[in-house]
């Protein structure tokens, strides 16, 4: 007789291979899930019994799970980003980190980095970042005489930043899969994010010294640059509001999303963004909300079925048996991460793997009740839950911009027809290294992932 182990390996390998022919990931979960669960409940009590208790469980899911008061901060800090795109607050952004970095070895490429990097801190979309600056910052760059690979790698590469530092919509979403605090995920996005700009700015100026492809950018007085510290202002201000409401615990993060909007909003309107770009705004928000709730909601009903099926327990068991260093084992876990990274999206690979794979991390550490004398990997079950979320989400920034998916590449190369893909992937190697670097931080380092997260207490 067939088992519900032996259904659910046979269900999700039929869900990897309609994902590889190319049907979306909320899709194909979502039918991959609801077949599943019309095989298990018609073992247990009949076709014609299972099939409606299957459509009906299938069926309660979208709704349970939307109307889940964490999920309502994804639109708010979804539209903070388009409403600052409408705005045209990057170009006052990348005009300040040109001004104050471009004497710099690649100083307008570090700028790029930094400008990113700040959108990115009212984004929270890595595609959209890579989208805005790639419109923004690479004719600049190419005016000043820098190479079309560098110019179209930084774009890329800077625009993975946004996965990490908050507002983060991957990293709320991880924290909602994973039952955890959205405030203390974001905030402890914040120094990894800064981190791996870090690495980035010194990958940058260490390369462009060494081709010289990348010409420093001079003669801005400091008058110059002084005026340019206004145009940034309501960016500083929003991740201000974001950070302190999280940080001290003065605002929930809707509310701190919500009052974030309206900060942007009404500089928006004082800077002369009109009722026409301010559609555009909400009508890009909504498109991009539908398409992650679809996402979840599709994934949600694979993921109730891998519960009955028993393959989150069966991996956990597997995964504590091994005999080999817990160390070791999470190295394989983010190898496979890398692979997986290659064929999927960051959120749909995210989705379909934690309720699997975060049981299993979290028994290796030794439970999610576990002391940090008593764990594995020196830390508590809270502050592994944290740490694995930011490995995993930067895992997920890797894999942007690395082949044959690399997304934030194909957008690049979209908005510059005249770069072509592989292009921006042959520019994209330093920074991969960089990445790779930047993990092996947080892996060595744990604690410049859980230390904020643990001043909050």
């Amino acid at each position: 007789m067939t088992t519900p182990f032996e259904v659910g390996l046979l269900m999700t390998g039929v869900l990897l291979v309609l994902v590889i022919l190319g049907v979306r990931v909320a899709f194909a979960a979502a039918f991959t899930g609801l077949v599943g669960l019309i095989v298990l409940f018609s073992l247990k009590m009949g076709f014609s019994k299972g099939f409606f208790v299957a459509l009906q469980m299938a069926g309660t899911i979208p709704h349970s799970k939307s109307v889940t008061y964490a999920l309502s901060v994804l639109p708010t800090f979804i539209l903070i980003g388009f409403l600052a795109f409408y705005a045209g607050f990057t170009k006052q952004l990348f005009e300040a980190a040109k001004r104050w970095l471009g004497w710099l070895p690649g100083g307008m490429a570090v700028g790029t980095v930094f400008s990113t990097a700040g959108f990115a801190a009212v984004s929270g979309a890595s595609v959209a970042t890579a989208a805005v600056f790639a419109r923004v910052a690479i004719p600049e760059m190419l005016a000043a005489g820098y190479s079309k690979r560098l110019s179209a790698a930084v774009v890329a590469a800077g625009g993975t930043l946004a996965s990490l530092i908050p507002p983060s919509a991957i990293l709320v979403i991880y924290a909602i899969l994973v039952e955890q605090s959205v405030g203390k995920l974001l905030i402890a996005g914040f120094l990894p994010g800064v981190f791996s700009a870090l690495i980035y700015v010194g990958i940058i100026v260490g390369v462009s010294a060494w081709r010289g492809d990348a010409p420093p950018v001079g003669g801005f007085t400091w008058k110059e640059r002084f005026e340019s510290v206004p145009g940034t202002l309501p960016i500083i201000a929003v991740v201000a509001i974001i950070f302190c409401s999280f940080f001290f615990g003065l605002a929930t993060p809707t509310e701190a999303g919500s009052l974030g909007a309206f900060v942007v909003l009404v500089v928006a309107f004082m800077k002369g963004m009109r009722t026409k770009q301010l559609g555009q705004a909400l009508h890009e928000t909504a498109k991009l909300t539908v398409m992650i709730f679809t996402l979840i909601w599709g994934v949600l009903v694979y993921v109730r079925f891998l519960g009955f099926a028993g393959l989150p327990d069966a991996f956990r068991d597997f995964i504590v048996a091994l005999d080999y260093s817990p160390w070791v084992v999470m190295v394989c876990i983010l190898l496979a991460y890398a692979v997986l990274g290659m064929f999927m999206d960051a959120i749909g690979m995210l989705i379909l793997t934690l309720p699997v794979v975060y049981p299993a991390v979290m028994a290796l550490n030794g439970g999610e009740g576990v002391s940090a004398a008593d764990s594995a990997f020196g830390m508590s079950g809270e502050a592994c839950s944290i740490w694995f979320g930011i490995l995993v989400v930067k895992m997920a920034e890797l894999c942007l911009i690395t082949p044959p998916i690399g997304l934030n590449c194909f957008v690049v190369s979209g908005v510059r027809p005249d770069i072509p893909v592989q292009e921006v992937f042959r520019g994209c190697v330093p920074f991969f290294i960089a990445d790779v670097l930047t993990i092996a931080g947080l892996l060595a380092f744990p604690s410049i992932i859980t230390l904020l997260p643990t001043m909050m207490g």
